[in-house]
């Protein structure tokens, strides 16, 4: 080849070149719009791949599985009266949560503030059955005046609380539906740390996102809901499939699809997703959601000791074998643990055939069982394994289960809606009469029959409907009455609850 042909040669190299880069340019980006899809935010554009021929390694193929939950994953949004309301839950809820989800923690329990207008936050759910019951976060509808479902389809409906259990921050909903799709309960007893998982849920208002992650870690406490309760239960699983506000309350699932958590906290120093997020392992929501169903609260079954995890500073300081197992670190007179032979010093190494190897795994162990179950302890005394069984109590010291108050009982009292002429009368729009006085709450409170029951801590009470989501859920000690008598005056009164 002379010169002349090797310089034709790179210049029609050269044309073809640029012609192959400005087709490729109208194929991969014009014709794509992404422009469309973009956010108008700090984005950059990322590469195009086209995938559709792509073969996955065998097992992270998500597909399947993302197909299967979304439709069974719904958006929840919660309503609240007046501004003022939305403060004080927000100050209530802010130090449990604020660490987790930042100040602007707007969804999944948080608050658009808008002066003098109804208050929103929003969050998830996951089906859990055909006939419309819903699993969330208790701090994703805590003290709301109102609950929507939206399903995957855009169907809405009003829920119904059944009830909640802020101890592990699980709420129990129902809607009036059929042929629902929903997911099977997995064995999060069975996940392991390196798995592949999925969180589905509501980020952002963004209805039906799936991000994908493995366990990071499982049995983790995090401290979160133990300034809410003694009995707060925490072990989490940790994983780094991506979750922001808006996800509280959606499904963590294996590859099949499987739920094995509800999604519930991020730690994160900005409010959004900063690379852990955790879940309820779907151990500790199977017996939440069977008891909220069967006996409207959760029945705690308590051993009453005092623990912690085993260190390599306790083990030298108490002489252990090991670091393995929960030290015993005090045990309650005439609790279940003591009538069952345990003692201070003592290493508990398994509950049932589960082996616990930190305080929140003794913790998870023990919460799925009731008060009055006999449970098998296998521990270390003097390095020498042993076996003995205890009988579970409730937080009372008693073996029976718990049975839910009604308000009427614990109130003592019964209620009746105002007729159009009592509310003509009292110049009233609405309010709850109570028709009957018995011994109880109302009545060491001063209130007398015929008193019509407007407010309960500046919350209208319109109906019983409100009462009981007002006390269902209220964590207040102290509650003011606000009301009228008969003859029209105007009454406060302080309930002690």
């Amino acid at each position: 080849m002379d010169k002349k042909q090797f310089i034709v040669g790179v210049m029609l190299g050269g044309m073809l070149g640029g012609a192959f880069a400005l087709g490729a340019h109208k194929f991969f980006i014009e014709d794509k719009r992404y422009e469309s899809l973009s956010y108008r935010g700090n984005t950059v554009l990322s590469g195009y791949t086209d995938t559709t021929n792509a073969v996955q390694p065998q097992g992270l193929n998500f597909i399947y599985a993302a197909d299967y939950v979304r439709p069974a994953v719904v958006h929840i949004k919660t309503m609240y009266e007046v501004k003022e309301v939305a403060q004080k839950q927000q100050q209530q809820i802010d130090p449990f949560f604020r660490e987790f989800f930042g100040d602007d923690f707007g969804d999944g329990g948080g608050f658009r503030n808008q002066p003098n207008q109804p208050q929103e936050a929003a969050g998830s759910g996951v089906i859990l059955s055909e006939d419309g019951y819903i699993v969330t976060n208790n701090h994703v509808i805590e003290r709301a005046d109102k609950i929507k479902v939206i399903l995957d389809d855009k169907r809405s409906y009003e829920a119904k609380l059944i009830g909640t259990d802020p101890t592990t921050d699980l709420a129990l909903l129902k809607i009036e539906e059929r042929g629902l799709s929903y997911v099977q309960m997995g064995n999060s007893d069975n996940v392991r740390v390196g798995e592949w998982v999925l969180a589905v849920g509501n980020p952002f208002d963004l209805t039906s996102t799936v991000t994908a992650g493995i366990v990071s870690a499982k049995a983790r406490n995090i401290n979160i809901l133990r300034s809410k309760s003694n009995y707060a239960v925490e072990s989490f699983i940790q994983t780094d499939a991506a979750v922001n506000p808006g996800n509280s309350g959606g499904a963590l699932v294996d590859l099949k699809g499987r739920l094995i958590g509800i999604n519930t906290a991020i730690a994160t120093p900005t409010g959004t997703f900063a690379g852990y997020s955790f879940a309820v392992p779907s151990s500790i929501v199977m017996k939440v959601v069977e008891d909220l169903k069967q006996y409207g609260e959760v029945q705690r079954g308590l051993l009453g000791i005092n623990i912690q995890d085993v260190s390599a500073e306790l083990a030298k300081e108490k002489s252990l074998k090991d670091v393995s197992g929960v030290y015993v670190a005090g045990v309650n007179e005439n609790s279940a643990a003591a009538e069952a032979a345990i003692k201070e010093g003592d290493v508990i190494t398994k509950i049932e055939d589960i082996t616990v190897h930190s305080s929140s795994e003794l913790q998870e162990a023990v919460a799925r069982h009731r008060p009055g179950d006999k449970i098998k302890i296998t521990y270390l005394r003097k390095m020498e394994e042993k076996t003995t069984y205890a009988t579970l109590k409730n937080k009372m010291g008693k073996v029976a289960v718990v049975k839910k108050e009604s308000v009427e009982e614990k109130l003592g009292a019964d209620f009746a809606e105002l007729t159009d002429k009592e509310k003509e009368k009292l110049k009233l729009n609405s309010g709850l009469k109570v028709s009957k006085l018995r011994n109880g709450k109302l009545k060491d409170a001063g209130l007398v029959e015929g008193f019509v029951i407007t407010k309960f801590n500046d919350i209208k009470i319109r109906n019983k409907e409100d009462l009981v989501a007002f006390l269902d859920n209220t964590q207040s000690q102290g509650i003011l009455i606000e009301g009228k008598l008969p003859d029209g005056t105007l009454k406060h009164h302080a309930l002690t609850w």
